[in-house]
C-alpha cells in the first residue's frame, strides 16, 4: 500500500494553484520561496507526474495537477471540520452521552432526568439505548455506550454498579379485586389469578419466577407485555393481576385506580443503579447525570 500524501506538501499546493505564484503562497504558509517551490518537487517524485507548469512568474495546473487538486480540497476540508469538530468537544457542554436503559427506566425516570441535563449541557447530545441489564453489559463492553440505568446485574459482570435506590416487587390489582376489598392476599388463591406479566426475557419476569418457584408455585400468565402503560391499562380493566414496583404507578395508586398488596412474608426487592465500564473515568456531563439520577429517585417513596 503506497504511503499517504504528506498533508503540509497538499496544503502548499492547494496556495499554489490558488494564488498561481510561489511568492505569495510563500508569504500565506510562512516559508521560504525555496522550501515551496522544494515541496512540491517531492509531491510530483510522490505522485510520479508533473504537476504544475510555469507561464513567466505565474504557475498552472497541468491535467494531473487539476486531478489532484479535487482531491486535495476535499482531503484538507475535511481535514479542518475534523479539526472544528474535535475542538467542539473541549468546549463546556458539547459532547455526547450515550445510555442504555430499560423501558421502565426510559418512561419514569429519564424524562425528569433529561429535562435537568439539557440545561445545564444544551449542546451535548445524548444518545440512548434501549436494553435490559444483559444488553447493557454487552453493549459497555463493546464500548457503545458510556453507562446505564439498570438492575443490578447477577455475579461479576465485569463492571461497576453505583446502587441507587432499591424497589419490592408487590401485587397490583384493581380496586373491584377481591383481594382489594379483603385488603389481603389469599395464598390458595394465587395459581388461580390470571396473571399480567412483564415480557419474559427481563430481569424482572427471572425474578418474579424463581420467588414464586421458592414458594413451590408456578404463576400462569395469561398476557405478556413489555409496556408497563399498557401492563397498568389491563389491570385497571379487571383483566387480571400483575406484579409491579409501586413507583411506576404512583399516579394511579394516589388516584385509587389501582392498589398493591405484598407478595408475602418474604419480600422480593429489586436494586436499580447506573453500571459503567469497571475503573472508567467520568466526566463532568456523565457524573451530572447520575447526580440528576439520584435527586429523582429520591422522590420514590419507597422501603430501603
Amino acid at each position: 500500500m503506497p504511503e499517504p500524501l504528506d498533508s503540509r506538501q497538499l496544503r502548499a499546493f492547494a496556495s499554489l494553484a490558488r494564488t498561481g505564484s510561489f511568492t505569495q503562497t510563500a508569504r500565506e504558509l510562512r516559508l521560504s520561496q525555496s522550501a515551496i517551490s522544494h515541496s512540491m518537487k517531492a509531491l510530483e517524485q510522490e505522485v510520479r507526474c508533473r504537476l504544475l507548469d510555469r507561464m513567466g512568474k505565474t504557475v498552472i495546473l497541468t491535467q494531473a495537477g487539476e486531478q489532484l487538486l479535487a482531491h486535495t480540497e476535499r482531503i484538507l476540508a475535511e481535514m479542518s471540520a475534523a479539526r472544528e469538530r474535535l475542538g467542539e468537544l473541549g468546549k463546556w457542554g458539547h459532547g455526547r452521552l450515550r445510555v442504555c436503559t430499560s423501558t421502565t427506566a426510559c418512561q419514569y425516570i429519564l424524562p425528569a432526568v433529561l429535562r435537568e441535563f439539557k440545561e445545564s449541557f444544551p449542546q451535548c447530545v445524548i444518545q440512548i439505548e434501549p436494553g435490559d441489564t444483559p444488553t447493557a453489559i454487552e453493549l459497555l463492553r463493546k464500548n457503545r455506550i458510556d453507562l446505564a440505568l439498570t438492575l443490578e446485574p447477577k455475579g461479576d459482570s465485569g463492571s461497576e454498579f453505583r446502587s441507587l435506590f432499591e424497589d419490592e416487587l408487590q401485587f397490583m390489582v384493581s380496586p373491584g379485586h377481591p383481594w382489594a376489598k379483603a385488603g389481603r392476599v389469599e395464598r390458595s388463591e394465587i395459581v388461580r389469578q390470571k396473571f399480567i406479566l412483564y415480557t419474559k426475557t427481563s430481569y424482572h419476569y427471572e425474578m418474579i419466577e424463581k420467588y414464586f418457584y421458592s414458594e413451590k408455585m408456578v404463576l400462569p400468565t395469561s398476557i405478556e407485555l413489555g409496556n408497563m402503560e399498557a401492563i397498568k391499562e389491563l389491570v385497571k380493566l379487571g383483566l387480571g393481576i400483575s406484579i409491579l414496583a409501586p413507583w411506576v404507578a404512583q399516579k394511579e395508586l394516589a388516584e385509587g385506580s389501582l392498589c398493591v398488596l405484598p407478595l408475602g412474608k418474604r419480600k422480593l426487592k429489586r436494586r436499580w443503579g447506573i453500571l459503567l465500564r469497571r475503573g472508567q473515568r467520568l466526566t463532568l456531563a456523565p457524573e451530572t447525570f447520575i447526580g440528576l439520577c439520584q435527586a429523582v429517585v429520591e422522590n420514590f417513596r419507597l422501603s430501603e
